[in-house]
């Protein structure tokens, strides 16, 4: 079953069940799924959907963010339960130590393709290529993170 068809599956669950909170987040999901479609005139795959979730819950986090400074703990309450019913459509993320190994392969490699050690100004080329390789699979803010430290040592 493709994600797109579970998470139909999980709205008409959610009606029947009467889960309001689950229902409006999946409906949320689903809006910003059909605008990407009509507005690329394209259908979406798995990874369109994965990166429309991880678009979606970084929304989540920079509004929990903002929402616990200015002390509004429903709110608080109310993005964070949104995110859990994301982050439930994620694909199983990489660990740290994953995505450390997965990067200094690819330093690995382009230093074999440049025929000179990478530094810090290839930094572009390298999250290129992260990015085909691991996009879905780990957060691009670890990722950034582990290229920055690969590419300083």
């Amino acid at each position: 079953m493709s994600l797109k068809d579970q998470i139909t599956e999980d709205m008409k669950t959610a009606m029947r069940a009467k889960d309001m909170a689950r229902l409006g987040t999946i409906r949320l999901l689903q809006a910003a799924m059909k605008q990407k479609e009509v507005d690329e005139r394209v259908t979406l795959d798995d990874a369109a959907i994965v990166t429309i979730l991880d678009k979606l819950i970084k929304q989540r986090k920079d509004s929990i963010e903002a929402f616990a400074k200015a002390d509004r703990q429903d709110l608080v309450d109310k993005e964070q339960a949104e995110m859990a019913v994301l982050q439930t459509y994620l694909p199983a993320r990489l660990s740290a130590d994953e995505i450390a190994a997965e990067v200094k392969a690819i330093v690995a490699e382009l230093e074999a393709e440049l025929g000179r050690t990478a530094g810090p100004g290839d930094m572009g080329k390298v999250m290129g290529a992260v990015k085909t390789r691991l996009a879905g699979k780990a957060e691009m803010g670890q990722v950034s993170a582990a290229v920055k430290a690969a590419l300083a040592s």
